[in-house]
């Protein structure tokens, strides 16, 4: 008896572990940010980073892509909108092809990788120094569930007062109305 209680203590958490879901780009990175590697200083680092897609340029033998960054969540999926401001901006070069169709633009992504050095890119006229991101892992996030739609029915929306329709004081009063 008690060792089926020492085997159940023991077992029960890993049980409980193995039901849990793990994300593909879950785990612990320093907190570099893009901006603080636009330096060059920070060169050789790995790093976890993610945002929203703003292009994708598939080449010979890899796709980068220019990404928009923002903080990431434990789980490494990023924090858009009104809830975070940009990190700064970065390119992610990894190795094959990715369809820009599916990887188009806003979509989030986040990447594993290791910082080689700073590409410079124009952005309208200004001259920006992208970190380049070699990508060991490229995960695009799935888009969000739609919230459900709801719809209003009015039931019994007559000419006027009452159901199904008095007309006013001195016009046809058929049906219901309102006493006067």
């Amino acid at each position: 008896m008690r060792f089926a209680k020492l085997t159940f203590a023991l077992v029960f958490p890993f049980g409980l572990s193995a039901c849990a879901t793990m994300s593909p780009v879950a785990g612990t990175f320093p907190p570099i940010t893009p901006r603080q590697a636009q330096t060059g200083a920070e060169n050789g680092k790995l790093v976890r980073w993610g945002g929203e897609l703003i292009q994708t340029e598939p080449e010979a033998q890899q796709t980068c892509f220019t990404v928009l960054g923002f903080p990431l969540r434990k789980d490494g999926r990023p924090i858009l909108g009104r809830e975070a401001a940009d990190v700064g901006r970065f390119i992610a070069c990894a190795p094959g092809f990715y369809d820009p169709t599916l990887y188009a633009a806003g979509r989030e992504m986040t990447f594993i990788g290791t910082i080689q050095g700073t590409v410079r890119k124009k952005i309208g006229g200004f001259t920006y120094p992208y970190p380049r991101l070699s990508a060991s892992q490229a995960y695009l996030w799935p888009l969000p569930e739609p919230e459900p739609q709801r719809s209003t029915v009015v039931i019994g929306g007559g000419w006027g007062w009452g159901w199904p329709g008095y007309y006013g004081p001195f016009g046809p009063r058929f049906g219901w109305a309102y006493p006067w």
